[in-house]
């Protein structure tokens, strides 16, 4: 870690953005110094609820806030390309929320952007860094599954039908996969990288968005990955990777810090119980500030080529909902 916090420029107010200070005092890797909103009024509001001393009535001016190290956008998913590049050009590095942008192509272009300045950016794929996530990566770099074959997730919540929701609305970027999708998606990613073969089905919310996906991906491999997102239940939100010589079973909500199960073939089961204190987002901020301290432009954890891929995969998954409704 640095000598001392880092100090981070909050773009949006919302609940997320609310989630992440507050994780965020569970750390001593940063600070919140200053918030960005399209108004004084919201900006204030979010200040005083967080003890935050510089509050700006417009992402220009907290960009351009010589106080702040690092930006988190946090604003409505169809925001993120702009506000990330708004901040970039600001000369700011950027931890920017899931999904990283609404398509691959908007993806590219902040990416190009990051790099073009010789800047940090990441997406902000929480469920990358908690510790559970990290004890699955060492199951998997030791090879004790043997050859992965499958992996499934799901990610289901119910939700009032409500045309103003974020989750409803088109213009806020709406839909289960962009939101609830994208935690299957990049725990599949995570695991067997980018598919080869994609097969979805998608039925539509009253407003047009997706309210159920269904996908099923094929890789080069041989293995398969199973994953469903839905707005219309709350599911198991649990996970699974099975291999040859044993299977990893993640308790719900797999996306958060949770329990994982070791599941040998033969021999008796691993269990590694979650404890946790706070939201789990905490830890994201610190591999930012690491990556910043180490003069890194991206986290191995989560690389930007990787958050590319995964925009392509949700494209090609929306694409087929749209050609088959």
């Amino acid at each position: 870690m640095a000598d001392s916090p880092v100090r981070w420029g909050i773009l949006g107010t919302g609940g997320i953005a609310s989630t992440f200070v507050t994780d965020l005092r569970l750390t001593d890797s940063g600070v919140a110094v200053a918030v960005g909103s399209r108004s004084q009024g919201s900006a204030n509001r979010f200040a005083d609820e967080f003890g935050i001393a510089s509050r700006h009535a417009s992402y220009e001016s907290l960009v351009a806030d010589p106080d702040v190290d690092v930006i988190y956008v946090a604003t409505p998913h169809p925001m993120h390309h702009d506000n990330a590049i708004l901040a970039l050009r600001a000369g700011k590095p950027v931890l920017v929320e899931k999904p990283f942008t609404m398509n691959a192509a908007e993806a590219r272009e902040v990416v190009g952007v990051a790099r073009e300045h010789g800047l940090f950016a990441m997406e902000a794929m929480w469920t990358r860094f908690l510790p559970h996530i990290a004890i699955i990566r060492d199951w998997l770099a030791r090879g004790v599954l043997g050859d992965v074959v499958t992996v499934t997730a799901d990610h289901g919540q119910w939700f009032v039908e409500d045309a103003g929701f974020r989750l409803f609305a088109p213009e806020l970027g709406g839909g289960a996969l962009l939101d609830l999708g994208i935690y299957p998606v990049s725990f599949a990613s995570m695991v067997l990288g980018t598919p080869s073969r994609i097969v979805s089905i998608s039925d539509p919310a009253f407003t047009g968005v997706d309210a159920q996906t269904s996908m099923l991906f094929g890789y080069d491999s041989g293995a398969q990955a199973l994953l469903t997102c839905t707005l219309r239940a709350k599911s198991p939100t649990r996970a699974a990777i099975v291999g040859t010589d044993a299977r990893i079973e993640v308790d719900g909500d797999f996306y958060a810090p949770a329990t994982v199960t070791l599941i040998p073939r033969k021999g008796d089961p691993t269990r590694v119980e979650s404890r946790h204190e706070g939201r789990g987002l905490r830890h994201q901020a610190d591999e930012v500030a690491r990556r910043l301290a180490a003069h890194q432009t991206e986290s191995p954890l989560m690389p930007l080529d990787e958050t590319i891929s995964i925009m392509e995969t949700m494209d090609t998954v929306l694409a087929q909902a749209r050609r088959d409704a």
